[in-house]
């Protein structure tokens, strides 16, 4: 299966990580993506090591397989001219750029569309393209000022960031649904449009329970660790050797939890009957739990708990991740086509088949000659594949 995006060309002016995970994603799917850096140094996340990797950084290689790349000066003449042809046959442009530059570079979205109707423009920003134009979208900041890092971390200590850029990821996500449904809203109708998407409205859309809390009740809510605000126990539970998380969803699973640590009359309670009840005596029901849980290393309580119906699991690494994910046959990873550091598949998979073969993320101006070949006129040669 070459791809269901196979055919699109999408023309990549986006750096850093939200605009890159979406033009790679648009590649795993089968579109042909051509990244525009500038020369010299290229994406900034080239320069964001360690972690280095053979050609690059392992941030930047994260992001960007399977795209050909060419290096062009957007302030010289030539090379804008090259990078306004790319746009105007792109079926897709993507880009991060701050509002208003590329429109002054003869590449915003008026402009391009006015040559090429059929375009779906993505425009990525922190703060939208109004009244926030002129703040500065890094996830970072936008954690904090959107109020992600209010609710992470424990109760009594400081604000924390998630352990990953979460905003990027997200934004990311969410511009490739805006990208995809554009697409299809084009094949209706035969007209592009413009797509927007900002760091701290995806942001404030993933929220979802915590959000829809603070706008019924008017109350923000507070930090409380590894704690559900609403379900209990779904918190990690120190047992001998470690933590545990346990998520019981419901009173059945809170039962087959109480039987399996030999204490089923914790269920018949009152303080821990429902999960109401639960939570509203959240720290005698942890002591309860930690109590028993005490006697057993936590990945024997997995074992144990997981074979009693009780949603539970080992507090484990990255490593531990991968290796889980080995064991149930999910091949978290993909290796490019040619050798080179393996990177994390695409994580849909297809009944029709796999999604196209990756390729090493491209050296700097690595595909350069080519692109600027078959951008030289209808004769030229024909851009290189990937994958």
């Amino acid at each position: 299966m070459s791809g269901p995006l196979e055919g699109v060309l999408v023309a990549d002016f986006s750096r850093v990580l939200a605009g890159p995970l979406c033009t790679m994603t648009l590649a795993d799917l089968g579109a042909t993506v051509v990244k525009v850096e500038r020369p010299g140094s290229g994406d900034d996340t080239r320069a964001w090591g360690p972690p280095w990797s053979a050609t690059s950084t392992t941030y930047f290689d994260g992001v960007n397989r399977s795209k050909l790349g060419i290096a062009l000066d957007l302030t010289d003449g030539a090379d804008r001219a090259l990078g306004q042809e790319l746009a105007h046959r792109a079926d897709v442009v993507v880009e991060n750029f701050p509002t208003g530059s590329l429109d002054r570079l003869g590449l915003g979205y008026e402009r391009v569309s006015a040559v090429n109707p059929g375009v779906v423009y993505c425009s990525i920003t922190g703060f939208g393209s109004g009244a926030g134009a002129g703040l500065l979208g890094y996830d970072f900041v936008v954690q904090a000022v959107g109020g992600l890092m209010s609710v992470t971390g424990e109760a009594d200590g400081d604000p924390a960031k998630a352990g990953v850029a979460l905003v990027d990821v997200l934004t990311g996500k969410d511009a490739v649904i805006g990208v995809l449904a554009a697409l299809a809203g084009r094949a209706r109708t035969g007209r592009g449009c413009r797509v927007e998407v900002d760091l701290l409205s995806s942001l404030l859309g993933s929220l979802v329970n915590q959000a829809q809390g603070f706008l019924e009740t008017g109350r923000p809510p507070g930090r409380m660790g590894n704690r559900h605000p609403s379900i209990a126990p779904y918190e990690t539970l120190r047992c001998r050797d470690g933590l545990l998380a346990v998520a019981c969803g419901n009173d059945g699973q809170f039962a087959r939890l109480a039987t399996a640590l030999g204490a089923a009359a914790l269920a018949d309670d009152a303080r821990f009957r429902t999960n109401a009840a639960r939570v509203g005596h959240r720290e005698e029901l942890v002591a309860a739990l930690e109590e028993r849980l005490a006697h057993g290393d936590a990945a024997d309580w997995q074992t144990r708990l997981t074979g009693a119906g009780v949603p539970a699991g080992k507090v484990g690494t990255i490593a531990d991740g991968f290796a889980l994910a080995e064991e149930l046959g999910l091949s978290p990873t993909v290796a490019p086509v040619g050798g080179g550091t393996p990177t994390v598949r695409h994580p849909v998979t297809y009944s029709t088949g796999p999604v196209r073969k990756a390729s090493p993320p491209p050296r700097l101006d690595e595909h350069g000659d080519a692109v600027r070949a078959w951008l030289a006129g209808p004769g030229g040669a024909p851009l290189p594949t990937t994958g």
